[in-house]
């Protein structure tokens, strides 16, 4: 293909991933079915998604795919592992066991900067208004925390569990609980739960934070209980 459609297919799938909405993390459809979709070669398909790569768009890991944002500092646990997990609720009792300590160890280590920046994140999500931008910023959130403990083994299991959520049995778990609670819940309670949170690791309690992550994580598992 000419460089002029090259460039064209690089702004078409740029377009494709706005147009979904895709969130940091979240893997995009193999080579195959993103040639087809655009109608190009998968070599020029492979030019465009380099460009993209090369400016932090995506990632991509061999045997893995290609995933929406700039590569993670830890180091995600291999997508077949994600095809074992079962259920929705179960990934949920797993997020209880690990995130509340990995907030426990990001309050010790906290920084003001740290504090401010996830600050940031919760206002912006006060403001969003669509299931896809609740997720964005929950998933920025939790994410944010497990940056700031400074540890790429713990941010490599919540890698794991962020990975967990583009499978087909959560995302239909995670629709019904949305349509059924709205977006005001995720806007207002949910937020209120994350500052809580916040505003126990400006405390510098790692207690406080640890129980205030774990009553926000039992919240979201007795509304997806309900949703079943």
């Amino acid at each position: 293909m000419t460089r002029h459609s090259t460039t064209a297919i690089l702004a078409r799938l740029r377009a494709v991933i706005d147009a979904q909405e895709t969130t940091p993390g979240r893997r995009l459809p193999d080579e195959r079915t993103l040639s087809a979709a655009l109608g190009c070669s998968r070599q020029t398909l492979r030019q465009a998604l380099f460009t993209l790569e090369s400016e932090g768009a995506i990632w991509r890991h061999v045997g893995q795919g290609t995933f929406v944002g700039p590569r993670p500092d830890g180091h995600p646990i291999r997508e077949a592992l994600l095809l074992q997990a079962t259920s929705p609720l179960q990934l949920m009792q797993a997020r209880l066991i690990i995130e509340p300590p990995i907030a426990a160890e990001a309050a010790r280590v906290a920084m003001p900067s740290d504090i401010d920046r996830l600050r940031h994140i919760v206002a912006e999500g006060r403001r969003a208004r669509s299931r896809a931008e609740c997720e964005r910023h929950d998933a920025a959130f939790h994410r944010a925390i497990a940056e700031i403990a400074r540890n790429p083994i713990l941010l490599g299991l919540l890698d794991y569990l962020a990975g967990a959520r583009r499978r087909v049995a959560w995302q239909q778990q995670w629709d019904r609980t949305y349509r059924r609670i709205g977006a005001s819940e995720f806007t207002g309670l949910h937020c209120d739960q994350h500052t809580a949170v916040i505003d126990a690791m400006a405390a510098r309690s790692g207690f406080q934070s640890e129980e205030a992550m774990r009553r926000h994580l039992e919240v979201i598992a007795r509304a997806m209980e309900a949703s079943v």
